[in-house]
């Protein structure tokens, strides 16, 4: 989830669990709301591990700053900074439970998405989600920004506030309920192609909760198609539309739906020597863990160096020009190999 949405969602949730009576050892609404903002935005500082290199960033994101057994330790040492700073007019405690509301909240958006969360850091780094909602959702956002409007409007009462969470989470439970059919629909494919023990998974796309990334997997062969569960017949765009309008417009009505072939390891003898190699190489050990649906994107040889391109089907959005995430192994002839990250189709990065 983007931190801006995550910020709105903390301060929702401050206002939905305030007092009604205000005393000495609560906070003031004002700065309840915006402890609570500022404590659900918090664990996205965890983005600085980014300028020390984009493989730590993969390894660590969402790692010590969004674990739930860490969130006790980090509520009390937010808590005792917010007592500093508000010059000691409040005990630390009564900072402590709008912090960990706050960070719980982020913590909960972040797992209902497809990248992954590690919950149990230190114990565990499996990364765990739910795989409900995209990364950016705006009408998740449009949700929590109507709870906060109506309680601006109507300051005196935590009825618009408890009503915004609770139509946040139904819309939640909405997305995966849309996801099980969209999975449901992949099972039917793979028994009407006869594919035997095939895995299927549904990813979330943007613009629309009917959007749906269907993977159906077998092995290190991988199939998908972009569906919208709703559509009757395929958009149409104009000439001139708009961002918005492009990228709803690759999801197809299930009737129509066409699907990709993919493999983790290239369709050629020479293609699956180069990428086997590659992908087991040490250096890409932080890859095979953090990507779910990896596939080959491609295979340059000697041009000027002999490259396996990897890319993570999560990630794949369509109308999007840069595909995040997309690592490979190069070397030249026979020397070692060097680890690299593809941006666009042909800028590639040497990861130090």
């Amino acid at each position: 989830m983007d931190t801006l949405t995550h910020a709105l969602s903390g301060a929702l949730l401050a206002r939905a669990t305030a007092p009604a009576q205000a005393d000495d050892k609560t906070l003031p609404l004002g700065r309840r709301l915006l402890i609570g903002f500022l404590a659900a935005a918090a664990p996205d500082l965890d983005f600085v591990i980014g300028y020390i290199g984009p493989v730590e960033y993969l390894l660590h994101h969402r790692g010590a700053t969004h674990s739930l057994i860490l969130l006790p330790l980090w509520a009390f040492l937010l808590a005792k900074l917010c007592a500093v700073v508000w010059r000691g007019d409040r005990p630390w405690n009564a900072y402590y439970g709008v912090v960990a509301m706050g960070l719980g909240i982020h913590i909960a958006g972040d797992w209902i998405t497809s990248f992954g969360t590690m919950v149990f850091w230190p114990l565990s780094d499996a990364r765990m989600g739910v795989g409900t909602t995209f990364i950016i959702d705006l009408w998740f956002t449009g949700i929590i920004l109507a709870g906060l409007a109506a309680s601006l409007a109507l300051r005196r009462s935590p009825v618009p506030a408890v009503a915004g969470l609770a139509a946040l989470c139904s819309y939640v439970a909405f997305q995966g309920v849309l996801q099980q059919r969209a999975v449901e629909w992949g099972e039917a494919y793979v028994k009407a192609s006869r594919l035997g023990q095939a895995e299927v998974t549904a990813q979330p796309r943007p613009v629309s909760p009917f959007n749906w990334m269907v993977i159906v997997r077998k092995g290190d062969e991988a199939r998908y198609s972009f569906i919208n569960l709703m559509r009757r017949e395929p958009l149409r765009l104009a000439p001139d539309a708009d961002t918005i309008a492009r990228l709803d417009a690759a999801y197809l009505p299930r009737a129509q739906a066409q699907w990709v072939y993919a493999t983790r390891f290239g369709a050629s003898d020479a293609e699956r020597a180069v990428a086997r190699e590659a992908w087991s190489q040490p250096q890409f050990a932080f890859y095979r863990w953090f990507a779910e649906e990896p596939v080959l994107f491609r295979v340059d040889s000697g041009n000027p160096s002999t490259c396996a391109w990897f890319q993570d089907l999560r990630f794949f959005t369509p109308g999007r020009d840069n595909w995040p995430f997309r690592y490979g192994m190069c070397r030249e002839d026979n020397g070692p190999w060097e680890l690299f990250q593809l941006y666009g189709d042909s800028m590639r990065v040497p990861v130090r």
